[in-house]
């Protein structure tokens, strides 16, 4: 059923707004879901904080430029795609769907706009293969706790061998 001129304009007035506020955009195709499969996949996008929007591509590239977005071209949206729109975690969206699509193929990221560039699919993969914020945190603190660590036990080194030296020359000597 066809969109009417106002239902199309409402449309890009919602696309406008979400193309503005999200820090990243992944384009996903999602043909050959059943309806169940889409409802899990739009309830763990919104677990993360993303969302997901299926609109004609001409109203989303309406709105994109609207937002002041890039052009998006129609080789960049092969067939009927969907819109994710990350929330606070720019990542989240993108590695949702990257987990989605490994258990369901009919799901495959094709593109992706991240901080007002266009991304090719392989940039859009790579981007959702990225390990999320408390991933990334863990990892800082490890580095940085191994070159202390590191340090803690080679200054403690001399001292416990000095120890052992000790306690074995005690062993030897008779009271």
């Amino acid at each position: 059923m066809a969109l009417t001129r106002d239902e199309k304009k409402a449309q890009i007035a919602v696309l406008t707004e979400k193309f503005k506020k999200a820090p990243a955009i992944v384009f996903a195709h999602y043909i050959g879901l059943t309806v169940a499969q889409v409802s899990k996949l739009r309830r763990n996008l919104r677990g993360r904080g993303a969302d997901m929007q299926v609109a004609k591509k001409t109203l989303m590239q309406i709105a994109a430029k609207e937002a002041g977005l890039p052009e998006i071209e129609d080789k960049n949206l092969p067939g009927p795609v969907a819109c994710v729109f990350s929330g606070e975690d720019s990542l989240a969206g993108a590695q949702e769907i990257w987990n989605f699509g490994k258990d369901h193929k009919a799901v495959k990221i094709v593109g992706a706009i991240f901080e007002g560039k266009i991304l090719s699919q392989t940039d859009a993969v790579a981007l959702a293969k990225i390990p999320g914020r408390q991933a990334l945190l863990g990892m800082f603190a490890g580095m940085i706790r191994s070159p202390l660590t590191s340090f803690a036990s080679m200054c403690a080194s001399p001292l416990s061998g000095f120890a052992r030296a000790v306690n074995e020359l005690a062993k030897k000597k008779p009271a």
